[in-house]
């Protein structure tokens, strides 16, 4: 009984570990993102410069909670819903890692954009970021507290991103009709709302985890429900 106590607190410290990495994954790559959106609706290089090289660390933790969490499931052969925890850690890392690249794609067309005169159309971006890091925020907590419920409400406010960058590229469209010598930055634009709307994606598959995690639910291809 002392020896099970012993590594099953060994394992509890492991698993620790690989959550603290993936928790500080999400800090980073929110920080990413931030410097990225600012950088662009307040035109400053340097900020786009510091979130591209940012993407860096944030791929270098991915590297580690991979290792870690093979290391772990070798070692432990965790099984139910420890099994779980681990798995969702190491998918969550990844997503993380995505939304470090989606912030380095804004970036670097933020600094394209920065090269010509501003478009006041870039301000259709800030709302579709404050939606889209919102979600990001309560995907993660919904992971930590493994909360059902907060996670599951994620689905629809993805369908309400998509509709946002839906509508903004149709705007977006009509002013390349107008204003043909601006082409190429509302192009820059429209690719913006794109790599958000994959912020979105990537905080849903987050949630999704986090109830697979929590609830041994696969929740993954259910339909949304309109409800009350």
């Amino acid at each position: 009984m002392i020896a099970h106590n012993h590594i099953l607190g060994t394992f509890d410290d492991a698993l620790a570990s690989l959550r603290n990495n993936v928790l500080m994954m999400s800090t980073l790559t929110e920080r990413s993102l931030d410097r990225a959106v600012t950088g662009l609706l307040q035109r400053d290089d340097e900020l786009c410069v510091v979130a591209i090289a940012d993407d860096e660390e944030i791929d270098q933790l991915e590297k580690q909670v991979d290792k870690d969490g093979v290391d772990l499931l070798l070692r432990f052969q965790p099984v139910a819903s420890d099994l779980r925890r681990v798995v969702s850690a190491m998918k969550l890392s990844s997503n993380l890692e995505r939304m470090g690249d989606q912030a380095v794609n804004i970036a670097r067309k933020a600094r394209k954009l920065s090269r010509h005169p501003a478009l006041p159309e870039a301000e259709f971006i800030e709302p579709m970021y404050r939606h889209a890091m919102s979600m990001f925020r309560d995907s993660v907590e919904a992971y930590v507290r493994e909360d059902v419920q907060l996670a599951m409400a994620l689905k629809p406010r993805d369908k309400a991103l998509d509709e946002m960058n839906a509508n903004a590229s149709r705007r977006l469209i009509e002013r390349m009709a107008h204003d043909p010598e601006q082409l190429r930055g509302y192009l820059n634009l429209m690719f913006i709302a794109r790599h958000l709307e994959r912020v979105g994606d990537h905080a849903t598959n987050i949630a999704e985890d986090a109830v697979y995690a929590a609830a041994a639910e696969d929740i993954r291809h259910q339909p949304l429900t309109t409800g009350t």
